[in-house]
């Protein structure tokens, strides 16, 4: 097991090596840059040679190789850069929003899972079923319902419903507030955008689960434990469902990965200060420094993400030996 988790973590580093040299030449070939955004970007008349100072402070002049080579040397140093649009650091101005990303991520794949493998594993067992078609009509619809669009019914119901029960509306808090600190404000705030992603999240999940659990039951082992006279419900449980889990767990993986860094719109919708609107401003302003160092924090997500999704499917599956 030492050994493969060495390999693995050696073999991460081609992929960063790869995403950083992407990112970096493809953030390059886009036309213009931070400083005409900033200074001719006002509509007021700026000097070139002012403009060309401001690209020279930020060492927007230096050859290309020369930004690459400081580019990579930085996380040996681990210092990932000053943002080029708020001159603050690129650390600083990343650690104030990933608690609150990391959060939603988590908990709307809490929701996701709570939700969509009893779902999955009843729609499976009860087969053409009134019940079947209920839960492949939930899911169904979580997944052509965009994430956004479901945030703004969740606010128009809160307003309403509110409005109407108590007669004040009422508004989760904009301001977040860690966890810790308290934890009824942060989770009055921070529920409505977890549901609103996880359902959608849920629905592929469900018919994952469902697809992976229908094909399982069909498994001769199965078939043998039920002549033996085993109990249908340790056969879904101990057999059936566990050996199902492992598509499911992917899919759990991906969605998660995609969630630290996907979730531009329902933060946008929901007012949340996160990594994903973070995205959307460093893009807009053309800060380079900050957006190539988001995308490799979601590239490095992605790649651990994948990392214990591996180590996972030796737990769930005995017959599975890594060495």
């Amino acid at each position: 097991m030492h050994k493969y988790i060495a390999k693995r973590l050696l073999m991460m580093l081609p992929t960063l090596v790869g995403a950083a040299i992407l990112v970096f030449f493809l953030l390059r070939a886009i036309p213009g840059d931070v400083c005409e955004v900033r200074l001719a970007g006002s509509g007021l008349y700026v000097d070139e040679a002012e403009i060309e100072l401001c690209r020279e402070k930020l060492g927007l002049t230096k050859p290309l190789f020369v930004q690459f080579v400081d580019f990579v040397t930085g996380y040996f140093r681990w210092d990932l850069g000053d943002s080029m649009w708020t001159g603050k650091p690129v650390t600083e101005e990343i650690a104030v929003r990933f608690p609150l990303s990391l959060q939603v991520a988590i908990m709307a794949t809490v929701v996701a899972v709570v939700f969509a493998i009893p779902l999955g594993a009843i729609s499976a067992i009860k087969q053409d079923t009134w019940i079947d078609y209920v839960v492949r009509s939930f899911s169904i619809a979580g997944i052509a319902m965009p994430s956004f669009w479901l945030g703004i019914l969740i606010i128009l119901g809160l307003l309403i419903g509110t409005q109407h029960f108590f007669g004040t509306p009422w508004m989760p808090p904009i301001t977040y507030v860690p966890l810790y600190e308290d934890p009824l404000r942060n989770l009055s705030q921070l529920i409505w955008p977890a549901v609103a992603t996880g359902y959608r999240y849920s629905a592929v999940a469900t018919r994952m689960t469902r697809s992976a659990l229908l094909e399982v039951l069909r498994e001769d082992y199965i078939r043998t434990a039920r002549a033996k006279g085993m109990i249908e419900k340790i056969i879904i449980n101990r057999h059936a469902l566990k050996n199902a889990m492992l598509p499911v767990l992917t899919i759990v993986g991906i969605e998660f990965a995609f969630l630290m860094g996907g979730l531009v719109v329902t933060e946008q919708v929901f007012n949340l200060n996160g990594i994903g609107k973070l995205f959307v401003e460093s893009v807009q302003a053309q800060d380079f420094a900050m957006t190539q160092q988001l995308v490799m924090l979601v590239v490095l997500i992605a790649v651990l993400t994948n990392f214990v999704v591996d180590l996972f499917y030796a737990w769930l599956d005995p017959r599975i030996r890594y060495g």
